[in-house]
């Protein structure tokens, strides 16, 4: 059952997709709102794809390198739809959707093998630490979306160019707003999910910080993020800055997210090598 419904999931994302795209190529309205529609009853049958595997597993299903590129998938697509609701930013679909069917295909690259119901997976401050990084990249990945978006419409305008998808992409201060808004919200988010891990670390290994690769690329992030900011806030930045920055955050977050669980050892590879 779970992979029929995972199946089902990158059916809907691989048509939502197209749908996003047919409506960036001819500004049709209709071909976007069955897009969403499509992305909405995919995301509800990835969604009951995770709980099965998470009642199965007696955990939340994010334990391995595909349960997590999975389960971030169904997180990303939920996002945008929050974001698509509340500022009516058709546009974002063509890249967020894509994103999101390319996540869940990685996760069925490699094998998954589920591991086995621990103690240490059941504490609420893994669950808190786990949902609201989850949450958190998510935000950030719309907002790496938004920013390039913004960086093309602002080369375009520079040049006095007319782009073939102009008339679609929104004003240079709606998507910085995005990028703002992502940022707001995404980072408290970060520092709540660091901070769980941190206490979780201090309860289990009896130290905060015992120098786990993760915790030092994760931190790292964390100051990217801090920096943007506070840039924003306190100095001011909007567009360029701030749309490069967005870029380089999300791309730090992939390499914290995958890389370090493929290349180090440490105790969040425990599982998530698997």
């Amino acid at each position: 059952m779970e992979h029929l419904l995972l199946v089902l999931a990158a059916c809907c994302y691989c048509v939502g997709s197209v749908g996003c795209f047919i409506f960036l190529l001819r500004n049709a309205q209709n071909a976007h709102r069955a897009a969403v529609a499509v992305l909405l009853a995919g995301w509800l049958a990835h969604g009951a794809a995770v709980a099965l595997r998470s009642f199965a597993a007696g955990h939340l299903a994010v334990t391995t390198i595909p349960e997590a590129l999975s389960f971030f998938a169904w997180v990303l697509i939920g996002t945008y739809l929050i974001i698509q609701n509340r500022l009516r930013l058709r546009i974002l679909g063509t890249f967020v959707a894509p994103l999101a069917a390319a996540f869940l295909f990685a996760s069925a690259v490699r094998p998954s093998h589920m591991i086995p119901a621990s103690p240490l997976l059941k504490s609420v401050w893994v669950w808190i630490h786990i949902s609201t990084l989850f949450a958190a990249n998510a935000l950030f990945a719309v907002a790496f979306a938004a920013a390039w978006l913004y960086l093309y419409q602002e080369r375009n305008i520079k040049k006095k160019k007319r782009g073939a998808f102009s008339d679609r992409l929104p004003a240079l201060e709606r998507l910085d707003r995005v990028n703002h808004v992502c940022l707001l919200t995404g980072f408290p988010l970060m520092t709540v999910g660091l901070l769980a891990g941190f206490l979780y670390a201090s309860a289990v290994w009896k130290s905060p910080w015992t120098w786990d690769p993760k915790e030092i690329f994760a931190s790292i992030t964390w100051l990217i993020y801090a920096v943007l900011l506070h840039e924003r806030l306190a100095v001011g930045w909007r567009g360029r800055k701030a749309a490069w920055l967005a870029i380089f955050g999300f791309s730090a977050i992939l390499v914290t997210f995958l890389g370090v669980n493929l290349f180090f050892k440490g105790h969040h590879s425990l599982f998530s090598s698997q």
